[in-house]
């Protein structure tokens, strides 16, 4: 074969290499905006069952991204823990989404701190990153329709008259 043909041969094959490459890749996944229907899910639950996003459909869902070994996350679960139990009556909830790896010391926490809205676990953090939370702890706000209605990123003070209202007024908008 001569210089020239393996020269095109070599040129072709890389051609339709990198063809192949990124026609097959998959488009790394932005982060989820406000506006933007959140991804459904399913992940396993403390302590046992599944949370499923879908199942939430209807309601104002509050969902915390966050993780026992993140001080802020440890920082806002009280007054989470609040907010939950306040806004229940309204039709809205609260779940909790662990990206800790040990199941035991998850267990623990949520013992220890009373938390009794759902928890589910995401240890490979497969969820996380479809949703494109880069710092726990992360929140949605989802309306009735699962749109993000609002993105929290850190801590926060669920306490906050001005947060409580937000939702409130979610949660006395029209039903889908």
């Amino acid at each position: 074969m001569s210089k020239t043909k393996v020269v095109k041969a070599t040129v072709l094959a890389v051609i339709l290499g990198a063809a192949a490459y990124f026609g097959v890749r998959q488009h790394e996944a932005r982060p989820v905006a406000i506006g933007d229907t959140a991804p459904d899910f399913s992940v396993p639950a403390l302590p046992s069952g599944s949370v499923d996003l879908k199942s939430y459909r209807g309601q104002i869902v509050v969902l915390n991204l966050w993780a026992t070994w993140c001080p802020p996350c440890v920082e806002e679960t009280p007054s989470l823990v609040q907010f939950a139990e306040k806004m229940k009556t309204h039709g809205v909830v609260v779940l909790g989404i662990s990206v800790d790896e040990d199941a035991k010391a998850l267990q623990d926490f949520v013992q220890e701190n009373h938390i009794s809205y759902p928890v589910g676990r995401d240890p490979d953090r497969s969820l996380s990153a479809r949703y494109g939370t880069y710092q726990f702890p992360e929140t949605y706000i989802l309306d009735r329709r699962g749109q993000v209605a609002e993105k929290v990123i850190g801590a926060t003070d669920w306490d906050d008259e001005r947060i409580q209202n937000f939702v409130l007024d979610l949660a006395r908008g029209p039903n889908p």
